[in-house]
């Protein structure tokens, strides 16, 4: 407890000196604590000798006396950690870090010289990492944290996963946790094969007190290179050849990504109306077809054969569903 109020301490004297004025209600906001609780660190503050002076008024609030500053700022180990989140704090917080990220930020910023720390400020004014993709809630993942706890120890995790075949049961060596368009991951080794799990889906999370060896020369970022280009490769193993509008040529990149705006880079010379032909890299011609309907009038399929008339049966069931005439390819 008395660790936890010097570090609460630290983080208030460090907000005056980073911030300079600001109210009790701002602290206590800032440090997740009650206004009264503020009261008291300042008085506490003022007992050790650190000038902390009230102003009043419409204006007022606490800020250190002119000339004041402390370099008492070195980080903890988790805190040094959580600066690799700094441009994620909602991550950051799902793992546990959030209040270790915010004292760490405080610590470098009283250690930065005074113009590179109004650098700083300035970039965290200008710039604003938001992780999750829209249009879609985040996944619940209530594991998370005691995951990234095990990963960052190497202890061995008991765990229930639910995937698309059913449920099991598996004991894995956590290796890393990965966030993806606002979804985690965790690459683990199981039965001596790295694979990646959706830690939404975890089920139960036991956490054992037995160790594990990492494989040697494993490394995370190049395994989630290599996996993301497996699984891209996959997935697209089939191409339609298609027409696209102008307006369908703006559309593209937003339902397929990356991989629309690479085929868009490779289309053909616009015709008199301005629609151009392109190859676009699908995947199973069921799917496809759910894809390609989102992109409505402003596409036509050329071909292949079997991908046109697929996309011809589904619009005549729609059409005849609705009560219209029938279409045919």
């Amino acid at each position: 407890m008395a660790a936890m109020r010097a570090d609460r301490l630290l983080s208030l004297l460090l907000l005056l000196q980073n911030r300079g004025r600001m109210t009790a209600p701002e602290l206590a906001d800032a440090l997740e604590v009650s206004v009264r609780t503020i009261y008291r660190d300042v008085e506490a503050l003022g007992a050790c000798g650190v000038p902390v002076l009230a102003d009043r008024g419409p204006d007022g609030g606490y800020r250190l006396a002119d000339g004041y500053r402390t370099r008492l700022t070195g980080l903890t180990d988790t805190q040094a950690g959580s600066l690799f989140l700094a441009g994620a704090p909602g991550p950051a917080r799902e793992l546990g870090l959030g209040a270790d990220l915010a004292a760490a930020q405080l610590k470098l910023q009283a250690a930065l010289p005074a113009a590179l720390a109004g650098r700083a400020r300035q970039i965290q004014d200008r710039f604003h990492l938001d992780a999750p993709a829209w249009f879609r809630d985040a996944d619940p993942v209530p594991h998370l944290a005691q995951i990234g706890q095990a990963v960052w120890d190497q202890r061995i995790l008991r765990t229930h996963y639910r995937r698309w075949r059913g449920e099991v049961h598996r004991e894995l060596h956590p290796l890393g946790l990965v966030l993806k368009g606002g979804i985690w991951y965790l690459v683990a080794r199981s039965e001596g094969t790295v694979r990646t799990y959706r830690v939404s889906r975890f089920l139960a999370v036991d956490t054992t007190e037995d160790g594990f060896e990492r494989p040697a020369g494993f490394e995370l970022a190049a395994y989630w290179r290599e996996s993301t280009d497996r699984l891209d490769a996959a997935l697209h193993q089939q191409t339609a050849d298609l027409r696209l509008s102008p307006r369908g040529r703006r559309l593209l990149p937003m339902r397929f990504g990356a991989v629309g705006a690479r085929a868009l880079a490779d289309a053909g010379p616009a015709d008199a109306d301005g629609w151009v032909r392109i190859t676009l890299p699908v995947e199973s011609a069921a799917v496809a077809v759910g894809d390609l309907l989102r992109m409505g009038t402003d596409a036509e399929v050329l071909g292949p054969p079997e991908l046109r008339a697929a996309l011809a049966e589904t619009v005549t069931a729609l059409a005849q569903r609705y009560g219209v005439h029938a279409v045919r390819a």
